[in-house]
């Protein structure tokens, strides 16, 4: 047995890790090491832990890119030591980043006789806080110059991701959350109405919603909203989070109008690291003008001996995924977002098709790429009697390696225990096989062994939408 934190012995130096004191002891968890240890012994044993986590192909719950091509993480490498924020020291990458965020605006259909501006974040979440800020900042401007007061803002949205909560908190802005009801999984445009008024600073639709992978229609909500200012004189911006839904529908449900087609829409952000395909720590929001983003919120930086406006919250943060995000936009174009998303949503529809023959299930997303993003999310109809919870199912085919949240909904659906099953680029049809090969062996599993002791929200399979 060797001494804790023992200095390596040289002589050994050559050895297997395996007959080494680096192996031979826990690794410290709370106290920093006195003494080195080689590169690839360290590797090791940290790469041993992470064998402890689920693998993330076969991570169903999350929306993030869990596949990527070998040129993306050839990329990935070089720029590892790029700063994104420094864009005089990195100038081809600032290039490269307002080369996207144009693209964006002309995907989302910007006019030609608006200047649009973006920019990239560390996630959707950032990005929404970023649209949340400049639609403030607006509102303030107006009310200012109508001599109004300006203590009481209030944003109206339907059941939203955390972010828009921690938004509403850390601004001191009144949250009106439009809660979920049985058969309204999602903001409809009469309870919308019945919360807007003159502090209200923004409407944000969610197209596609995080709970159940539903569409919000900006489009119905401004309809909505260009009658209530006709009555009232009360002009209200609509924010877009398209955290998903702004990377699906414009190559697979490009009718849909999302975007800035829709006048009142002003800003819409998203997530390049779910639908977009990039690698984690990617997000974008664009302005349809530069006339919504407030100047008091830009910062002007160096750049090529002159200055480009910089908005955010973060500062440091690495360049490698909007590289990867431009490399995914020139690789693949209009054809290979079409065909990936497509090919996506096949798949959701197939695992929903078949899921719906396996048990008393009732279905607010199917896969549908007219109505919400490629997911399938069921719920066991009221009344019926299963042998086992969601939770139950869940929790089983973790024996599989399959990670399938079953959650409860918010408010007002508290009691409504939902299942949703996530497909990306990554998982195949050949795949989906695979895990209904599995989902029919488990629902077998408890058709001979009931459940007795059905598992609580708290103890089944933890999920968490932060």
């Amino acid at each position: 047995m060797f001494a804790p934190n023992q200095k390596p012995d040289t002589a050994r130096a050559e050895n297997s890790i395996f007959g080494s004191p680096e192996a031979d002891n826990i690794l410290p968890k709370t106290q920093f090491p006195d003494y080195a240890m080689r590169p690839e012994d360290a590797y090791q044993l940290v790469s041993d832990e992470l064998m402890l986590d689920g693998n993330a192909r076969q991570n169903l719950a999350t929306f993030c890119q869990t596949w990527d091509e070998k040129q993306v993480r050839m990329l990935m490498n070089i720029s590892i030591n790029k700063n994104m924020i420094d864009k005089d020291e990195y100038p081809q990458t600032a290039a490269i980043e307002m080369r996207c965020a144009a693209i964006l605006a002309n995907l989302w259909n910007v006019n030609q006789d608006e200047k649009p501006i973006g920019c990239s974040t560390i996630g959707s979440s950032e990005a929404c806080m970023l649209g949340g800020m400049a639609a403030l900042w607006r509102w303030r401007a107006r009310r200012k110059a109508a001599g109004k007061p300006i203590d009481k803002p209030n944003l109206v949205c339907g059941p939203v991701q955390i972010c828009w909560h921690k938004f509403c908190r850390y601004w001191d802005i009144e949250m009106r959350e439009i809660p979920m009801a049985p058969g309204k999984w999602k903001m409809d445009v009469e309870r919308m109405l019945e919360q807007v008024d003159e502090n209200t600073i923004v409407v944000v639709p969610t197209f596609g919603v995080t709970y159940t992978g539903a569409y919000e229609f900006p489009a119905d909500i401004a309809k909505a909203l260009d009658d209530y200012e006709a009555k009232t004189g009360i002009n209200i911006d609509i924010h877009v989070d398209g955290a998903s839904g702004a990377f699906l529908a414009p190559f697979c449900a490009p009718d849909i109008a999302f975007d800035f087609r829709v006048p009142r829409v002003k800003s819409i952000s998203t997530s390049g690291h779910k639908y977009g395909l990039a690698p984690l720590g990617c997000g974008w929001v664009v302005w349809r003008d530069t006339s919504e983003l407030p100047e008091g919120l830009i910062f002007n930086v160096n750049y090529l001996g002159g200055e480009i406006p910089n908005f955010a919250i973060n500062f440091s943060r690495p360049a490698g995924q909007i590289i990867c995000q431009y490399y995914d936009f020139i690789r693949l174009g209009k054809e290979g977002y079409t065909n990936i998303h497509t090919q996506a949503y096949d798949v959701a529809q197939y695992i929903s098709s078949e899921i719906a023959k396996l048990g008393p299930y009732e279905f607010i997303c199917t896969g549908d790429p007219k109505e919400g993003i490629p997911a399938a999310c069921f719920f066991i109809k009221d009344g019926q009697k299963t042998n086992y919870t969601l939770f139950d199912l869940s929790d089983k085919l973790r024996t599989r390696g399959w990670q399938v949240p079953a959650f409860t909904l918010p408010a007002d659906c508290q009691n409504t225990v939902v299942m949703r099953v996530m497909v990306r680029q990554g998982f195949s049809k050949d795949l989906a096989d695979l895990f209904l090969e599995d989902y029919k062996r488990m629902i077998d599993f408890f058709e001979k062994h009931p459940v007795t002791s059905p598992m609580t929200a708290e103890e089944g399979t933890s999920f968490h939408h932060s």
